[in-house]
């Protein structure tokens, strides 16, 4: 398989890109690259949570867009182009109060107006938690 990737910046290099905004507060790092998938881990602390204990759907959202975005970023010239988010669909299938969620987002349509990435969410024992699809549009850098 050909990889995607139009950039290739180090694991370093994205985790500073990423580190401004809610991606730093919520503790995302991202951890793996592949020809076609990116992924990224996020612990689960107080912060993470909603009342009830478990990790709150809205950090979990965070983390499935976050991922799939910065992939979505290196598909494509950023000098000229940008990748924003249209529409970003989440179904949480097992809750989670521990460990680390690692999420993998991989390109199911990389066009030159859209792309469409699933993310698929695990827990600390490979327990798929949560899936995930984001559609992106790219656009015209000002």
């Amino acid at each position: 398989m050909k990889s995607i990737w139009q950039q290739a910046p180090s694991l370093i290099d994205l985790n500073g890109f990423r580190s401004a905004g809610l991606g730093d507060l919520l503790e995302i790092q991202i951890t793996a690259r592949g020809k076609n998938w990116l992924c990224a881990e996020m612990p689960v602390t107080e912060k993470h949570k909603q009342p009830f204990g478990i990790v709150h759907g809205g950090a979990t959202a965070t983390l499935a867009e976050t991922i799939a975005s910065i992939a979505g970023w290196l598909c494509i010239d950023s000098t000229k182009k940008a990748t924003v988010g249209l529409e970003l669909n989440i179904n949480h299938l097992k809750p989670v109060t521990k460990g680390v969620l690692t999420a993998k987002a991989t390109g199911v349509h990389i066009g030159k107006s859209t792309q469409v990435w699933q993310i698929d969410i695990y827990n600390s024992l490979f327990q798929q938690v949560s899936t995930a699809r984001l559609t992106t549009m790219t656009i015209d850098r000002k």
